[in-house]
């Protein structure tokens, strides 16, 4: 097996939606990593129209279903940093990415809007691999 869709599997992180007009922030599903050793966030954009607007990713863990007693991950943790996942308004149809390598279970991006008050199309998926049984489903 290789080929890389029997080693991924890709769930959905922040749905395309409608596109946001103010500061609220896009948070995306928990996603559990049970079976996986490695998961990444591939963030895409669209068109962002506000002139000044900036958008800051932040990655949390936990290791409860609900997100109680949630944390940001540590820098240590990340694979490349959430200020290189972050962007501005310049980023249009752009693409980020940020890895994380802690040992929680459970994982969640938000990304968050400010100066923003024209439209921001964004979305993202979670990417996990190395799973422990293969095929990945």
């Amino acid at each position: 097996m290789r080929d890389l869709a029997n080693h991924l599997t890709v769930k959905r992180a922040i749905s395309p939606a409608a596109a946001v007009t103010d500061n609220t922030a896009f948070v995306s599903q928990i996603i559990d990593r049970a079976g996986y050793e490695s998961l990444m966030f591939a963030i895409a954009t669209g068109s962002l129209a506000d002139a000044d607007a900036t958008f800051t990713s932040l990655v949390e863990h936990s290791d409860n279903a609900n997100f109680a007693a949630s944390a940001a991950v540590p820098d240590s943790q990340l694979t490349g940093t959430e200020a290189d996942a972050s962007f501005t308004f310049a980023a249009d149809d752009a693409t980020r990415k940020i890895g994380y390598v802690g040992g929680k279970r459970y994982v969640r991006l938000t990304i968050t809007p400010a100066n923003n008050s024209g439209n921001a199309f964004v979305a993202a998926v979670a990417i996990l691999s190395n799973p422990r049984f293969a095929p990945a489903a």
